[in-house]
């Protein structure tokens, strides 16, 4: 089904430089890979996730996803959504949150409850967009994934084309 897996980097990928990786060198299925570096997601100058205990999720064409562990997150910051759903064909269905405090309900992170079993180590971890909350792997800013539906956060580590970008749907 998937015509790039992340065995062969593709003639259009861009070449990372010193320190970088490519999405393009991701597996597919994706993988999980911890990650120790502060990882920080902000609003109005508070806290809402800080951790030195994030996993990655790495998947071919996509930039990492940054997922923090429950007892890292201000939970008192957060409301559940009710009603909008995803299922992941890797990791299961997916529960959306909000910013408890806004009006607005504007969806900013999601979670999985009871992903599948080879996603289990990230039961209760949280991840979030960062274009709709500031997200930061050590002190870099992190800019979003292109496309609305994607939540994958691209640093300068990372080089891609990206999944979301257009023309990318086949990806």
């Amino acid at each position: 089904m998937w015509r790039y897996v992340g065995a062969d980097r593709p003639d259009f990928a861009e070449r990372p430089g010193e320190g970088q990786e490519s999405v393009w060198d991701y597996p597919r299925p994706p993988v999980l890979a911890p990650d120790s570096r502060a990882v920080r997601v902000v609003h109005e100058g508070a806290d809402v996730a800080l951790t030195h205990r994030a996993v990655r999720v790495l998947e071919t064409a996509s930039p990492p996803t940054f997922y923090v562990p429950e007892d890292d997150v201000d939970l008192s910051r957060l409301v559940e959504l009710e009603g909008p759903q995803s299922v992941c064909e890797w990791k299961g269905a997916a529960r959306y949150w909000a910013l408890a405090l806004s009006r607005e309900r504007t969806m900013v992170g999601w979670s999985y409850p009871s992903p599948s079993r080879a996603f289990k180590s990230i039961e209760g971890f949280f991840s979030f967009y960062p274009g709709r909350i500031n997200c930061y792997v050590d002190d870099e800013h992190v800019q979003p994934q292109p496309g609305g539906f994607y939540g994958g956060w691209i640093t300068s580590e990372v080089v891609g084309p990206f999944k979301g970008e257009p023309g990318t749907g086949h990806w």
